[in-house]
Order: structure tokens, then C-alpha cells, then sequence
């Protein structure tokens, strides 16, 4: 299959003309406008009231485990439904005044030449990469069950060996976030004294002290090649603070690169794009932006949220990216046309984390209302609901294996043949091999980490989404949580200003 290029993306005319496409045309377009009549709905934000509302149509009032935004959610699906099946005769109930409509209105404003070329930059880098998923995807579907069966149980079996291997006082102050560097050997930490600290691990001795923050530090993130094959005089790491600065910084200097300033209010988290071209920020003006490395220029300010956005997250591929606000939504933005992908709407409260899985598809948010939710792109919808902590759920991360680590050899079989000649095992070790490679590629996204207020860090399956290990910390308040790409290390940082790191028992560290 040849490479997914922009150039080469086009529409493929034959299936468009073919009976079968017009009608599951015509039945996405017909779903498509019962969504968009469903908006202009007038149901009840109360309870009691849509309780009573589908005792009227005949409705269940509850089901199993609903909760209120749900139970409103479903109110409105039967409503739209009935409307249709009425075929409109019945208009459904609309504000149609002409400042309500005005209100509604969609208003663009006209971008920079930068952020065209950046857009179309953003396609081409994730055209491929979304190819190369979808294919390894497709490998994937055809492992044997019971194969996949024998890869959990390892890979869960694992994890449920992580245990606390020591706790280190990081700062003067609490510890906001923590970030394991690509290469696995390095943990940045930013804390509210305005400092970053960059520490070996799992020695836990510091390198070097990052100033140039004049309030605390609310985000940090690393390049994506990073102490990799990014020179450590280039761009290596990005944070926002509460002084409204993005800074970019290397790693031979304390002193930052570059500072880049546009925001009017404090910055909490920050995010590199896969390409390491782009770093996003989330602010409590309401807005999150787009920023080139390069030039170190603002490319896009997003509006979208009620409240001050708190996290922000870029899928693997490249091409979206997610905001968690404090208005209890989370919003996915296509960054190829700057449209939404799909809105998060069901938590009850701020959303303080927020994580694309590795299959591309999938999101965790982790709210204030202790609950971790499990979106599906595909479906649009919330998948799962994970009651995760006793408090606030700050950060979630899945883990993901992008590194393909040295896997060591399997003990040689000592067979020898009727003439003397040691039996030749290539076959087996090369049959071993690709099996250690496959299970390793399958196990990326195979499971997530949380960190909550109530003191505890978490490790949760992320096909059944069931509790997998408890960790404690020497703090009630975890503030962020991180795991290294190879699964031998995870890092919280806590309130009292330490960080811990855990390991799995039986792993040399």
C-alpha cells in the first residue's frame, strides 16, 4: 500500500455513484439532521422535571446506573426520535426569535498565511502516521484469542507488581506535574515555586534547575525526540506558569530559549505536538492556543469553553487535539480545518486531566466529580464511566510503548542431533522474536494510570476498564501522574512537595 500523502488524498468517485452508498448516505445525513433538531430541544435542566417528562412519553424514568446529565441526554434522543417518526408534523420546540437566532449565528475570523501552511503542515504529518495505525490496527484484529488472552494476562500481571521504590522531596513548594523524557532516564518536575527540575531516575539526583517563570508552574512536556536525536542546545522541553508565559528550553541551559507570551491569564497545562513542530497551552482566559516552535509565534487562539480551560492533550497521529475545561467540558478540535470533532459533555464537574489513547480513538478525562470517563470518537459518546477516586481525579495517562526496547535472549535449547551438531535454532529464536515484538506492539494502550486527591495513584485496564493495582503516596493530594514508554517506571508528584516513583517488584532498577 502506497503512502497516505495530502497530495494524494482524493475521493474515490466509483463508491459515491453506487446505490448502497447514496442510501447509507442518505441514512447518516437523515441521523445527522435529528441530531441537529435534537439541539434546539426545550427539555427541563431538572431533574424531577425530565423524571416526569418520560413518565408522560411512557419512558422508563431511570435505568441502571444513569446519571442526571445521561438521563437528560436520553430525554432528548426519545423526544427527537418521536418528532421523526411524526415525520415533523408535530415542529419540535425552537426558539425562533431573531436575536435567539442571532446568538446562534457561527461567526469565523480570517486566519494568518501562517496558520494555512501550518494546517496543511499538520495534514501531511498525519496523514501517514494515521495509515500506518489503522494498518497495525488491522494486524492486530487477526491475533488469535487466545493469544491476546496470554499477552493480558502478562502484560496485567506486571502491573499489578508495581510497588512504591522511594519518595524524594522535590521542591520548596507542591509539585504540579511530572514527565518521564522520551528516553526513560530523565524526570522533569515543575513545581509552584516557579522552578523546573530536571532528575536522573530512578537515582533521583538533580541535573539541572530550570528558572525563568516568575509565578508557579502549571505544566511542562517534552519534545517528542527529546534526549533522543533532538541536540540538547534545540528545543527539549515546553512550560506554562501562572506568569502567562510559555517558555521552550534546552537542555545545557537554565535560562529559556525563548518566551512565548499572548495569554491574559495564568497557564495551567501544556502540550508538544507529535511533530515537534507546534506546543499547545491552556489558560484560564477561557482559551487554549496554537504555538510554532520556530518562530515562537501564536498561530491560533480557540475559544469554545465557559469557564478557564485546564488541559489540553494531542492525539498520537497529529491531527486532533483535546481541551478539558473547568466547565465540567471537553472539546476535540480537528487542527487540519479548526472544526470540532466532538464535544465531552457529561461530567458534573472541572475536567483536570485529559489523554488520547494510542488506538486514536479513545479519551479519558479525569474530573473533580472523582469519576474517570471513557470517550469513543467513533460512536461519539461516552463509553464508560470509571467511579476512579474519593476526590479529585488531576491527571490520567495511558501507557504507551513507543520505544521498542532490547528483549533479551531466551535460553538456548542444549539438544544435539545423532551426529554431534548442536541442533540449529535460529527458526525459534526468530519465531521468538516477532512474538515478543507483537506483544509489545499490541500492549501499547493496554492500560492507564490515574492520580486523585484522595492519595492514591491508580492503574485501571483499558479494555474493561476494571481496577488493577492501588498505589500509595506519602501525601492526600496526588497532584500528576506519568508512566516511561518501556512500563518499568511511574512517577507522582504530591501537594506536600515530594514525587515517588514505583516499579514493578521484580524489575532491576
Amino acid at each position: 500500500m502506497s503512502e497516505l500523502t495530502y497530495d494524494s488524498l482524493m475521493d474515490d468517485g466509483n463508491y459515491l455513484g453506487s446505490e448502497r452508498a447514496r442510501m447509507e448516505n442518505k441514512v447518516i445525513l437523515d441521523e445527522l439532521e435529528r441530531k441537529k433538531k435534537a439541539r434546539n430541544l426545550a427539555v427541563p435542566t431538572d431533574d424531577n422535571k425530565v423524571k416526569a417528562r418520560l413518565r408522560e412519553i411512557g419512558e422508563p424514568i431511570t435505568l441502571f446506573g444513569e446519571r442526571a446529565a445521561d438521563r437528560r441526554d436520553r430525554l432528548i434522543y426519545v423526544l427527537s426520535q418521536i418528532n421523526a417518526a411524526r415525520g415533523d408534523d408535530h415542529p419540535m420546540e425552537e426558539v425562533s426569535s431573531e436575536e435567539s437566532e442571532e446568538e446562534r449565528e457561527e461567526f469565523y475570523t480570517e486566519g494568518s498565511l501562517e496558520l494555512l501552511q501550518a494546517r496543511r503542515n499538520l495534514a501531511e504529518f498525519s496523514l501517514p502516521r494515521a495509515q500506518k495505525r489503522v494498518a497495525q490496527q488491522r494486524i492486530d484484529s487477526k491475533i488469535p484469542l487466545g493469544r491476546i488472552i496470554d499477552i493480558r494476562k502478562k502484560v496485567f500481571a506486571g502491573v499489578k507488581r508495581f510497588s512504591n521504590i522511594g519518595s524524594q522531596i522535590g521542591d520548596e513548594r507542591p509539585i504540579s506535574q511530572v514527565r518521564f523524557a522520551p528516553n526513560n532516564k530523565i524526570l522533569a518536575t515543575g513545581s509552584w515555586s516557579s522552578t523546573i527540575k530536571l532528575w536522573n531516575v530512578p537515582a533521583c539526583t538533580t541535573i539541572r534547575t530550570l528558572r525563568g517563570h516568575g509565578d508557579r508552574v502549571g505544566g511542562v512536556a517534552w519534545h517528542p525526540q527529546a534526549t533522543l536525536t533532538q541536540g540538547e542546545g534545540l528545543v527539549n522541553l515546553v512550560s506554562g506558569a501562572g506568569d502567562m508565559c510559555v517558555n521552550l528550553w534546552s537542555l545545557n541551559s537554565d535560562a529559556p530559549l525563548s518566551v512565548m507570551k499572548g495569554h491574559a491569564d495564568r497557564i495551567c497545562r501544556v502540550a508538544f505536538h507529535p511533530s515537534g513542530n507546534f506546543v499547545a497551552s491552556a489558560s484560564f482566559d477561557t482559551t487554549w492556543r496554537l504555538w510554532d516552535v520556530n518562530s515562537s509565534k501564536e498561530l491560533l487562539l480557540q475559544e469554545g469553553h465557559s469557564k478557564e480551560v485546564y488541559a489540553v492533550e494531542f492525539q498520537g497521529d497529529g491531527a486532533l487535539i483535546a481541551s478539558g475545561g473547568l466547565d465540567a467540558v471537553g472539546r476535540v478540535w480537528d487542527l487540519r480545518t479548526g472544526r470540532t470533532a466532538m464535544v465531552l459533555d457529561g461530567h458534573v464537574q472541572g475536567i483536570f486531566g485529559i489523554d488520547f489513547s494510542p488506538n486514536g480513538y479513545q479519551i479519558a478525562t479525569g474530573a473533580g466529580d472523582d469519576t474517570i470517563r471513557i470517550w469513543d470518537m467513533r460512536s461519539l459518546k461516552a463509553l464508560y464511566t470509571i467511579p476512579a477516586h474519593v476526590s479529585n481525579v488531576s491527571d490520567v495517562r495511558f501507557f504507551r510503548a513507543d520505544t521498542l526496547p532490547s528483549f533479551k535472549p531466551k535460553a538456548e535449547s542444549a539438544d544435539v542431533l545423532m551426529n554431534g551438531i548442536t541442533e540449529d535454532a535460529d527458526a525459534d529464536k526468530s519465531h521468538d522474536a516477532e512474538d515478543d515484538i507483537q506483544e509489545w506492539k499490541y500492549r501499547s494502550g493496554l492500560y492507564l494510570a490515574s492520580s486523585g486527591y484522595d492519595g492514591y495513584v491508580k492503574l485501571w485496564s483499558a479494555d474493561d476498564w476494571q481496577l488493577l493495582r492501588t498505589l500509595t503516596t506519602d501525601s492526600g493530594k496526588v497532584m500528576s501522574v506519568d508512566l516511561t514508554s518501556d512500563g518499568e517506571l511511574l512517577a507522582s508528584s504530591t501537594y506536600n512537595r515530594n514525587f515517588q516513583l514505583f516499579a514493578p517488584e521484580d524489575v532491576p532498577v
